[in-house]
């Protein structure tokens, strides 16, 4: 045996006998063990040593010859050690064939001047226009007169007319910095990340190294690198696998946003295990039947579930089974969940969901505004010439830090930073006169001289990019709203990140804003509610409050598409949910003297 194994005492049924070969030969010559016997089910013959993490076997041996006490068992597993593989090789992908011009299909892998030439594994095509002849009816079948054969011609396409840039727009400073702060390109390292990088790395490795499954529940507001971390990590990795120092894996995403439908979580699972495409309800079928079976051959499976959130269900069997089946001993499923709410399992979950995640819990914080201001410079780093000053990436870290700590926020407003100053310098030689005004007094030159260059990210350039970012007509509208509305959203966001649900009922939403304009110091909220039939009542000190107008409120929002309402049979019992982000809502009402008595962190 290669493997050592820990078993409960209840799992041992009795005592095994192991024999050699010949040793058994010699006990049962017919090569089967009585049913009468007491050794029948207990016996079993040893011809060779097995790693059944990797699947190899050792040379045959005698078994009388190599066991003989408990004190051969050290020797015993250096042997298995020293004959079998530690590790499992990746599989090679498969040599492509090659094909000639007469239409022959050669393997590369044959040896032509050791076994000869061989017989091509596809006819010859014959372009010539005329029919193969047999070799028996050579003359009897030929072609006939009034069949008139034409070989086909491949289509032609006329090219489309390509438009050729020229070296100064394609290397240009600030083509550079736009390709690297956008949020879709891939860094060659992730600053401020190192602490959480690590420990996912630790977890992941020695669950594949181990061959055992484990579940890894990471939270994190968004923006903070949760996925780009997971994804480095599995990049490691499989660079380790390649480097023959880890065992093979295969890794899995899944996407709650990128599923129409949750169920269809099996059928991605089972085909990335097996490269077959099969319905939903079969796969399920198939990945039980899979993960309950031992098998020695089986490769350990990552599996990213990102946006966690988006794949519950009613029933929570999609979450349930992919948490339960890493706890199967013979499974080798590890599942990382990713969700942006930290208390996610125990609100939204049953408590038999939440209890196999187990203690393995990674909280991705927000950054702060050091932190943004690293990972900008970091984006900035392989951008000739500064056309971003450092006060300008300070000013946009603190002002992204205020609101949410998001990093894509921060660079997204400073890539549309360097999009304006571009445009800015292009304006400025575009309006350049071909000589110099004799004119110019001393007072313009000085002017001149104290404003800033045209090309450059200042403060100023910052400014007018959150100005851009935070005057769509979607932040013209919300700032636009009447004090209901606010205060239905407010209660809207509220319950959001209190429940860890996109969707609330509207009757636990309508009850959050009584709550908050209950519990409101603002003077503008209580000289709204002073008319609207709030009075004390006698069981509670909070008064009891009647919002004006709430449902036409939501009737406005749902019309303009912010937020969404599902039909249902009562009108309390309605499932809203929020189209747009909390952060944009933030950044409507920010300086809002009437939303800044939610608090919502607004001020």
């Amino acid at each position: 045996m290669a493997q050592q194994d820990e078993n409960p005492l209840d799992t041992i049924k009795g005592k095994a006998t192991i024999l050699s070969a010949h040793e058994f030969s010699r006990r049962y010559p017919s090569g089967r063990i009585p049913k009468t016997s007491k050794d029948y089910g207990t016996t079993f013959v040893c011809r060779r040593g097995c790693n059944a993490r990797t699947a190899t076997y050792t040379q045959e041996f005698d078994w009388a010859e190599t066991f003989r006490g408990p004190g051969d068992i050290e020797a015993l597993k250096e042997r298995i050690e020293s004959q079998t593989k530690s590790t499992r090789k990746r599989k090679a992908t498969a040599l492509s064939k090659s094909k000639d011009l007469d239409g022959f299909v050669i393997d590369d892998d044959d040896d032509e001047g050791a076994l000869g030439p061989k017989t091509p594994s596809k006819r010859r095509k014959l372009n010539d226009g005329g029919t193969p002849r047999s070799k028996t009816s050579a003359r009897q079948y030929t072609t006939p007169t009034h069949r008139r054969i034409v070989a086909k011609k491949p289509l032609e396409f006329t090219p489309l007319g390509t438009r050729i840039l020229s070296p100064h727009h394609l290397w240009s400073p600030f083509q550079v910095a736009r390709s690297q702060l956008h949020v879709s390109a891939v860094p060659t390292s992730l600053p401020c990340r190192e602490e959480e990088f690590s420990t996912v790395y630790s977890c992941l490795e020695a669950a594949i190294t181990d061959g055992t499954g484990s579940c890894i529940y990471i939270s994190g507001v968004p923006g903070t690198g949760k996925t780009a971390t997971v994804r480095e990590v599995i990049a490691q990795l499989n660079a380790s696998v390649q480097a023959e120092e880890l065992d093979d894996f295969i890794f899995v995403e899944i996407n709650g946003m990128k599923v129409t439908d949750p169920h269809q979580a099996y059928s991605l699972l089972w085909e990335a295990l097996t490269n077959e495409r099969v319905s939903p309800t079969h796969a399920l079928g198939l990945l039980e039947r899979e993960f309950s079976t031992p098998s020695p051959r089986r490769v350990p499976c990552v599996v990213l579930m990102d946006e966690l959130d988006q794949l519950v269900t009613k029933t929570q069997s999609v979450m349930y089974n992919f948490f339960n089946w890493p706890n199967l001993r013979h499974s080798r499923l590890i599942v990382l969940a990713v969700a942006n709410t930290m208390d996610l399992p125990e609100r939204t979950l049953s408590n038999k969901i939440s209890s196999r995640l187990g203690l393995t819990r990674i909280t991705f914080p927000g950054y702060n505004h050091e932190q943004l201001k690293k990972i900008v410079h970091s984006r900035l780093e392989s951008v000739p010439g500064k056309i971003v000053l450092p006060d300008a990436i300070e000013f946009a870290s603190r002002k992204v830090a205020q609101v949410s700590g998001d990093a894509r926020r921060a660079l997204d407003i400073c890539r549309r930073a360097v999009e304006i100053a571009e445009a800015d310098e292009q304006a400025a030689a575009d309006a350049a006169p071909d000589t110099p005004s004799k004119a110019a007094n001393e007072e313009e030159r000085s002017a001149a001289a104290s404003k800033q260059p045209a090309g450059v990210v200042t403060i100023n350039t910052i400014r007018q990019a959150i100005r851009e970012a935070t005057s769509t007509p979607m932040q013209q509208y919300l700032q636009e709203l009447p004090l209901t509305a606010k205060i239905f959203l407010a209660a809207l966001v509220a319950r959001v990140r209190r429940t860890g649900l996109v969707e609330c009922q509207l009757g636990d939403v309508m009850e959050e804003t009584k709550r908050m304009t209950a519990m409101s110091t603002n003077p503008h909220i209580q000289q709204f509610l002073q008319g609207s039939g709030a009075s004390k009542t006698s069981s509670s000190s909070l008064p009891t409050v009647r919002i004006p107008r709430l449902k036409a409120a939501v009737v406005d929002l749902l019309s303009a598409g912010i937020v969404v309402l599902d039909s249902a049979k009562t009108e309390r019992t309605g499932r809203v949910k929020l189209i747009v982000g909390d952060d944009e809502i933030q950044l409507a009402f920010r300086g809002d003297d009437e939303f800044a008595g939610f608090g919502l962190g607004t001020s």
